[in-house]
Order: structure tokens, then sequence, then C-alpha cells
């Protein structure tokens, strides 16, 4: 059976509310998003999640918070792209009308959307363009929509530099996970490290007043990249860097989009989260 699509684009002017019930219900979404992990003192890392509701009674974005992807059952795995159920319930010690709090030992995953066009389908009606708007929002009321797609009018540069390692606290709560043995451990338990780089992005979104945004990425996807060439130098993992995040997801014949969220404690601060990529049908010259 074809997927069902909504016929109307959402208005974005409209704040959703958390149901009054915190109990955990039945979802489904599609993931768009796996952040970075941070450290927890309960959980080792977390991983924020941003997916898409596909429930026809409650469609939008969802922020399924806190997530440990290092201690998921293999059978509860899923990937950027995947359509999944899952159980999740409001989360109660976050205002923010997107985030749940999910059940890790009851995702299943469908299916995985392969392909650009088969992802765009479902994410052609939420991207917007102007971040200036998202932000003025947030100022004016802070609890308002905290996640978003942004397609930029143009992105003028992407800046590299390295990552300060954990602070005090952050290694702290890194040492007293890994000094712990969990009831299911079978060894001993391996620290989060810190990634060599982080990396922002400048752009103008289509705001005609707009004077540029600078904001970090999150994405799990520059970690993961940074893990995976390791064993060169610093010039070496900075220009595996630039070429993905800037060569290839903003390269003249695609359509760069940046999936954004705010931060809880700071809502008028949005990273970028993860970048959608999709060919454009017309390629950007670019001088």
């Amino acid at each position: 059976m074809a997927e069902q699509h909504s016929l109307f684009g959402p208005d974005f002017g409209t704040i959703h509310k958390k149901p009054k019930e915190a109990h955990f219900q039945r979802i489904r979404v599609l993931i768009t998003v796996k952040a970075a992990p941070n450290p927890s003192e309960t959980y080792g890392e977390t991983v924020c999640v941003a997916a898409l509701r596909l429930d026809l009674d409650q469609p939008g974005w969802i922020r399924l918070y806190p997530i440990n992807f290092r201690e998921l059952g293999s059978s509860h795995r899923f990937r950027k792209y995947d359509i999944v159920t899952l159980e999740a319930k409001p989360n109660t010690g976050d205002p923010r009308a997107e985030s749940w709090r999910p059940r890790s030992d009851k995702v299943v995953v469908e299916k995985h959307l392969d392909g650009w066009p088969k992802r765009m389908a479902y994410l052609d009606d939420y991207i917007e363009g102007s971040m200036c708007d998202l932000i003025s929002g947030a100022k004016k009321r802070p609890v308002g929509r905290s996640l978003a797609a942004i397609r930029p009018m143009e992105i003028i540069g992407l800046d590299i530099q390295p990552h300060p390692g954990w602070t005090p606290d952050e290694q702290r709560k890194i040492d007293q996970y890994v000094s712990q043995l969990g009831l299911f451990d079978t060894g001993p338990r391996t620290a989060l490290q810190a990634p060599r780089f982080k990396a922002w992005y400048r752009y103008r979104c289509q705001s005609a007043s707009c004077n540029t945004h600078r904001q970090g990425i999150y994405d799990w996807e520059l970690v993961a990249l940074q893990r995976s060439v390791r064993d060169r130098d610093d010039a070496g993992v900075k220009q595996a860097i630039r070429d993905k995040f800037w060569d290839l997801m903003n390269a003249p014949d695609r359509d760069t989009i940046f999936y954004l969220g705010n931060q809880q404690a700071h809502p008028q601060s949005f990273i970028v989260l993860g970048v959608a990529y999709p060919r454009r049908i017309r390629p950007v010259r670019r001088d």
C-alpha cells in the first residue's frame, strides 16, 4: 500500500501542545536526525534524535531523548531515514512541545527510505526559508517551536576549529559511568571520546533583513567521520570534514537544507543537527 501524505502543508505559526496525559503511546516516525552523542551521568552518553511524526492525528516534528545508541540491542537499532514505530511519552522535564521520552526497547524498524526522492516526498512540506523568523518566535515565546528544516538563501562558509575537549563536569560524568558495571555488561565500558574538531556553518537565510547566521554543527555524521579518519593528521581530518560538509553537501548541484534545533536552556540558540542535500533540478553556479 502506498504511503499517504498530507494534502496540505503545515502551518508554521501553529505551536503544538503536549498531551496532558504523560503516558507512553505508540507513535510512527521518520528519523531525520541523529545528533552527536553527549556525556551523561546516567546513561554514559546520550543522543538526541529528531524525526517527523507520521501519525495523521498529530503530524510534525518530534524530539526523542534520551537514547544511548551504543547500548541498543541490534533489533532496536535504526538509521537516518528509517520509518519506525516506538513507544514514547511527553517529556515533562522539558517544556518544549516537541520533546518526548522514548522507550528504546520498543523500537520496531518498518523500512528504510533509499534515495532522496523518497525522503523528500515526506520532507518537502516542512522546509522553511527564514531562520530569522524562527529565532524571533523563540524570543517572543521561549516554549515555541524548537525544531525546523531551513533552506538557506546562501551558505557563506564552513568554519572548523579544534575541539577543546570535555569540560570537567562532562569528564566526571564519563568517568563515573565507565567505573560502574551494569547488570547486563559483559566487559568494561568504553569512554566517550571527544572529536578532534568542531564545525560551524555561516549562512544567510531567506529573510530580507538577515545579517547572516553562524551555527554549530552537532550532526552525528561529523563525529563518525572524524572517527573513520582518526589515523590522519589534523590537516587530513579537517580536509575530510571539508570534503563532506562543504564540497559534497553544499555542491552547486545540491539543494542544501539544514535540520535545526534549539537548546532547552537557551531557546534562542539554534544549532545544525543534520543536513539534507538532495540534487537540484538546476545546479546553482558558484563563482
